[in-house]
């Protein structure tokens, strides 16, 4: 009888389990593919490096937005600052058969075959910030460097009334960025009575801009003003002149304006100004959800710019007439 009862237990525990089952199995069934465990979609962010801050919040935008959609993976990959070392992490990703890439290039030439090679596979390429050659991508998001380019060299002719001797650290000059924010600069200062006394490319990288200012200190007993292409150059170059006791006569100017970078360092009086070059993470993950839900999208995507100045900066900075036509559309 004993024997019985016990069978009967083991019998009633098992069928309680196996509705169990079939229940929880069920319900799976009916909840969307988002809701569940395992993403829908694996997505491949292919970053040139993270040595640079504004890089780093790049990544983080994109984690950040990319949190929201429980749907979407994003497996990142940094090249540290190698095109030969990005190129193979693009191909690996195209191996591994990701449902969409975004790929931030570290220079427009080398990166241009993994890219296209992506795109005739069928895969969607979002490019990020530095532009490759050719059309063979999905979409393009970015600021136009030139334009900004052109809004600092401006801004400098109003600053210095029209003259002065200015040093140009430049970006690294294989990268389109680089390539127009030095255009665009010179777009906009020329016919004016401002001379580039001293240009050197800095890389990005803060510690290069601090040696290339020192020797355009030693150089030169006069400079009015320091254009960087970015405010890590700009913070280098002021260090350099402080070190040598110039920083009160020398002007800093830089572009990122990072909140915890850029925008800080014209509330501390470091740079007098520094313009915006949004990082457009939050809105590559935004695009990536359309491709991926069948949605067309523009070919290309132009991200509004502002400068912060001290007079501006506790008002949001003021908005470039290029961005606030953006803004209005």
């Amino acid at each position: 009888m004993k024997k019985l009862i016990l069978l009967a237990v083991v019998i009633s525990s098992f069928l309680v389990v196996f509705m169990g089952c079939r229940k929880e199995e069920a319900i799976e069934k009916r909840q969307p593919e988002a809701t569940r465990s395992q993403p829908r979609w694996i997505i491949g962010m292919s970053q040139c490096n993270l040595g640079e801050p504004w890089r780093v919040q790049m990544n983080l935008d994109i984690k950040n937005e990319a949190a929201k959609h429980p749907e979407i993976k994003v497996i990142f990959k940094d090249a540290q600052n190698d095109s030969l070392r990005q190129r193979a992490q693009i191909e690996e990703f195209i191996n591994m058969g990701v449902d969409l890439l975004i790929v931030s290039p570290k220079e427009a030439a080398p990166l241009t075959p993994p890219i296209a090679a992506a795109y005739d596979r069928g895969i969607p390429v979002i490019v990020l910030d530095r532009r490759i050659l050719g059309d063979k991508y999905t979409c393009f998001i970015g600021a136009d460097n030139k334009k900004i380019g052109r809004a600092v060299g401006e801004w400098v002719v109003k600053r210095l009334g029209g003259k002065g001797k200015v040093v140009e650290l430049k970006g690294l000059m294989t990268s389109t960025p680089g390539q127009d924010r030095h255009s665009g600069f010179r777009e906009g200062i020329k016919g004016s009575g401002i001379e580039v006394i001293f240009e050197a490319d800095m890389k990005w990288l803060e510690p290069e801009a601090r040696r290339e200012m020192e020797s355009a200190l030693a150089r030169f007993p006069q400079i009015d003003l320091v254009y960087a292409h970015n405010d890590p150059g700009a913070h280098g170059a002021y260090l350099a002149a402080k070190a040598a006791g110039r920083e009160k006569e020398i002007i800093f100017v830089g572009i990122d304006g990072l909140p915890h970078e850029g925008q800080v360092y014209v509330r501390q009086g470091i740079l007098e100004a520094s313009f915006e070059y949004p990082t457009g993470g939050k809105e590559a993950i935004q695009v990536a959800l359309d491709i991926l839900n069948g949605r067309s999208v523009p070919k290309e995507i132009k991200l509004p710019s502002r400068v912060f100045t001290r007079e501006n900066i506790e008002q949001g900075g003021e908005w470039l007439e290029e961005g606030k036509e953006e803004r209005e559309k």
